[in-house]
C-alpha cells in the first residue's frame, strides 16, 4: 500500500502528472493507487466540495482563500494550479467579478443606512416618538402609547413586552438628535422617571451614547435602560422590513461541474 495522503494531498498527487481530470477521473485515481481511503457513503460529492472550495474561477461564501485547483469550464476539468503561472486576462476577470459586486453591494448597503439615518433625523420630535412607537410595535409590544407633550413627565411612550406568561411594563424615550451625544445625565433622569412604575425603559437616539451613558445603563438594583442608537434603529429597521422594502437580484455562480461529473 502506497503513501496515504489527505484528500487535497491526494488530488494534487494526481493532477501532479499535468493531466486535466474530471472529478470521477480524480476519484478512480486516488482509489487504484490508495492515496486516501473514502469513509462517506458519497464520496463523489466529499471530493466535489474540496475541489470546489480550492478553485481558482469557482467562488461562494464558503469556498477557501487557499488556491491549488483551475477550472476549466469548456473541457469540465480540474487541473493543479501551477505557481508562477501568469492568468489571463479572462480568468483575471472572473474572478474578480464576483468579488466586485459584493463591494459595490457593500457600499450601496451603507450609503443606503447612512440616507435613513439622516432622513430620520429631520424628523420633528413628535414624529420621532411615533417612529419609534410603531418600532416597538413591530417587535411585538402591547398597548403602545405616546403620551401627550405637556405632560410626559421625562417619559415619551410606554407599553407591555410580554415575557412568558406575563407582562412587563416598559417605557420609552426618544432624542432625535443630530449632533452630541446622550450622556449620563440623561440616563439617570429617565430612570428616574420610570423608576417603581416600569420595569423596563427603552431610551432611542438618532444620535450615540457615551461610555458613561452605556456602563450606567444596567444597574444591580435599578430599572434596565436599554440603549438604542441611530446605527441600530436602522439594523432593527432592516431586520423587520420595517418602512423598508428590498429587492432580491440573484448573482449566478458557475456550478455546471456538480451536475456533469
Amino acid at each position: 500500500m502506497g503513501k496515504r495522503y489527505t484528500i487535497l494531498g491526494a488530488v494534487k498527487k494526481v493532477l501532479s502528472l499535468g493531466d486535466c481530470m474530471s472529478i470521477t477521473e480524480i476519484y478512480a485515481k486516488i482509489v487504484e493507487n490508495s492515496l486516501y481511503e473514502f469513509h462517506a457513503q458519497d464520496p463523489l460529492s466529499v471530493l466535489r466540495v474540496e475541489l470546489r472550495r480550492h478553485s481558482k474561477g469557482i467562488d461562494f461564501p464558503t469556498a477557501s482563500s487557499k488556491k491549488y485547483f483551475l477550472y476549466n469550464e469548456s473541457l469540465r476539468k480540474f487541473c493543479l494550479l501551477r505557481e508562477g503561472k501568469t492568468q489571463t486576462d479572462k480568468e483575471k476577470k472572473e474572478q474578480t467579478s464576483l468579488c466586485a459586486v459584493r463591494e459595490l453591494h457593500h457600499e450601496f448597503v451603507e450609503s443606503f443606512r447612512h440616507k435613513i439615518l439622516q432622513q430620520l433625523k429631520t424628523l420633528n420630535p413628535y414624529e420621532f416618538e411615533k417612529f419609534c412607537k410603531n418600532l416597538l410595535d413591530a417587535y411585538g409590544f402591547a398597548n403602545l402609547s405616546v403620551t401627550q407633550q405637556s405632560k410626559d413627565g421625562g417619559i415619551d411612550g410606554f407599553g407591555k413586552l410580554k415575557i412568558g406568561l406575563a407582562y412587563m411594563n416598559v417605557a420609552f424615550q426618544c432624542k432625535r438628535w443630530n449632533i452630541g451625544s446622550v450622556g449620563r445625565k440623561e440616563i439617570d433622569a429617565f430612570r428616574g422617571a420610570i423608576q417603581g412604575e416600569y420595569e423596563q425603559g427603552i431610551f432611542f437616539t438618532t444620535s450615540s451614547f457615551t461610555k458613561e451613558a452605556m456602563s450606567c445603563s444596567i444597574k444591580h438594583g435599578a430599572v434596565p435602560i436599554i440603549l438604542i442608537d441611530g446605527k441600530m434603529i436602522v439594523d432593527f429597521m432592516i431586520e423587520k422590513q420595517f418602512g423598508i422594502e428590498h429587492e432580491n437580484l440573484p448573482i449566478y455562480i458557475n456550478a455546471l461541474d456538480q451536475v456533469l461529473s
